[in-house]
């Protein structure tokens, strides 16, 4: 039995000792989504909120279930309904910057990060999250802005480091973009998408013998490298692989 189904049983028993136990609810709900079981989860969180219309946390949760299932509205709807109860819900607003992102909608994403920022200044996830709403805008140097402040605070968050890397490919700053994705891979050796992105780099760069190793590392580790890249660079290099 794993640790998350020895939870769900023994919130189970204090579920039937207790019908009304609202938190009993919510913690069987936050073990169902670990699980990735998302329907079950949605039903624990309404049953809490049914016993606790005015829970704020467990809002917040089920807009995480629903956006996972890839239901953004109404995620969104429920980050709302947090941020309605508390303002100052800094998790709801990056949630809900997330969702926004999912939906393109870049600016409203932008605007939620930067408010989950004033509540919470050093939480290196968001300013990633924000780098990327920035980076789908083509707005690379703020991008670049946000991870480098992540780095600042997180010095070994690989994440930061590869779309830092990406950002500064985007911008055709390959060097730097190298050097992040080195870090990232130092980080993480087995971060099959930043050997990718590498090898893009490499291609751009006209070395095209380090970008085939990196190709063949990154499909080592389990990763699809998109066809019309491989088909550019058997094109540029003269080779097959």
């Amino acid at each position: 039995m794993s640790r998350f189904d020895q939870h769900i049983s023994e919130l189970s028993k204090a579920i039937e000792l207790n019908p009304r136990h609202a938190e009993a609810y919510s913690n069987r709900g936050n073990a169902y989504e670990a699980k990735g079981h998302y329907d079950l989860a949605i039903a624990d969180f309404n049953k809490a909120l049914e016993i606790n219309p005015e829970y704020t946390k467990v809002y917040c949760n089920r807009g995480v279930a629903y956006a996972k299932k890839g239901q953004h509205d109404q995620a969104i709807a429920d980050f709302n309904k947090a941020l309605e109860i508390n303002p100052r819900h800094g998790k709801a607003y990056y949630n809900r910057g997330v969702a926004y992102t999912k939906k393109g909608k870049y600016d409203l994403a932008i605007s939620d990060f930067s408010k989950a920022l004033e509540i919470n200044p050093g939480d290196t996830e968001v300013y990633n999250s924000r780098g990327a709403a920035c980076r789908a805008k083509g707005q690379y140097d703020l991008a670049i802005s946000d991870y480098s402040k992540a780095l600042e605070i997180n010095p070994s968050y690989g994440k930061a480091y590869y779309n830092r890397g990406n950002a500064y490919t985007e911008k055709g700053q390959y060097d730097l973009a190298i050097a992040d994705y080195n870090k990232a891979l130092k980080i993480k050796p087995r971060f099959a998408e930043a050997y990718c992105n590498r090898g893009v780099t490499y291609y751009h760069m006209g070395e095209y013998d380090k970008a085939w190793e990196d190709v063949r590392k990154a499909q080592s580790l389990g990763l699809q490298v998109p066809a019309d890249f491989l088909k550019d660079l058997r094109k540029a290099s003269g080779r097959e692989r």
